[in-house]
């Protein structure tokens, strides 16, 4: 199954929570779909790498009006989607996860 963006001649709702199997097809490479949330953690060199991740990650949130959840431990980050309006992973979430694969890519350049 391949990602559309939004038609409305197609009544396709990109606020619409996703099937479980929806997510499975859709979901960006690393990361996991469980219990109707989105997520991929993250692993850095130094503590300071994650939060600078972190708060690109929050600058590109900002950006896309749509804000996952982030957890820093140490060397470690976690990023969350869920769409809690919807109660639970909609395409909004899809979209932002790429977008954050894009930025750990970008960021692993040397």
């Amino acid at each position: 199954m391949s990602y559309h963006p939004y038609d409305p001649r197609m009544a396709f709702d990109p606020e619409r929570k996703l099937t479980d199997g929806d997510v499975h097809d859709l979901k960006p490479e690393g990361w996991w779909g469980d219990d109707g949330k989105l997520y991929r953690d993250f692993a850095f060199e130094t503590y300071g790498a994650g939060v600078d991740f972190v708060v690109r990650v929050a600058a590109l949130a900002e950006e896309q009006g749509h804000h996952p959840d982030l957890r820093l431990s140490y060397r470690r980050v976690r990023v969350l989607y869920f769409t809690h309006d919807a109660g639970g992973v909609t395409s909004l979430d899809i979209e932002g996860a790429r977008a954050v694969n894009d930025l750990a890519a970008e960021m692993a350049r040397p």
